[in-house]
């Protein structure tokens, strides 16, 4: 039998807590427990939440599980995993749609804090272009190539032509390291400033490279590696 939260003590009743205090109030476990409804015959529905952000400590982790490595953990079953991966979607939406709307980025750490948790727990790098006006508002963004950098894959041609069809003043790429370590490859400077000064020659300068890891982020320009 299924413990159902309306069986746990009032202090340990997320819902109830939610309706009192509000959402902000709750731990993301509480949050979880939710969502999940029940437990387990052994295992009420906040003590699964717990052992499930124990192995998922940081929620953006959750973005890139799938729906069967999700119900590798006990009590959790195929109805559940869907429904945690589209709250967590849900949120991550509701979240970009708010930082996108006439995001100013004056800074790397504003782009870093823009696009950092979307691309730092990924898998497989990822090179993403910025396209900005001219008082550095984004107009755009556009995931450009996915895969292992090199000087064949990141072709100055895809990254312009996004450009011009935003229009854009200027342009930031940002690109993740699976790895964790954000330190730029000697291949990541080549491709920087090849697009560089292909930007220079179309009037369209690129103003930053960010590489981004789970140990942090690096600006190539803060950093002076172009």
């Amino acid at each position: 039998m299924n413990f159902p939260l309306k069986e746990l003590p009032i202090e340990e009743r997320p819902r109830e807590k939610l309706e009192l205090k509000g959402a902000k109030m709750l731990s993301n476990h509480e949050l979880l427990a939710i969502l999940l409804r029940t437990g387990t015959k052994n295992r009420s529905a906040i003590t699964l939440a717990q052992e499930i952000i124990c192995k998922y400590p940081n929620l953006s982790m959750l973005r890139s599980i799938t729906i069967d490595e999700l119900i590798e953990i006990k009590g959790i079953g195929r109805t559940k995993a869907i429904q945690i991966l589209a709250a967590i979607e849900l949120g991550y939406r509701a979240n970009a749609t708010i930082i996108e709307r006439g995001y100013q980025i004056k800074s790397p750490t504003d782009c870093a804090d823009y696009i950092g948790e979307e691309v730092k727990h990924l898998e497989q790098e990822h090179f993403i272009a910025l396209y900005l006006d001219t008082k550095n508002r984004i107009l755009a963004k556009k995931t450009l190539f996915v895969g292992s950098l090199n000087r064949s894959i990141v072709h100055p041609r895809e990254v312009f032509k996004e450009a011009l069809k935003h229009g854009c003043a200027s342009i930031i790429v940002v690109h993740n390291h699976p790895s964790g370590d954000p330190t730029p490859s000697t291949q990541d400077v080549t491709i920087t400033k090849r697009l560089m000064e292909v930007g220079e020659v179309m009037g369209i300068e690129v103003l930053d490279h960010l590489v981004i890891g789970t140990q942090g982020y690096i600006s190539m320009k803060e950093e002076k590696y172009i």
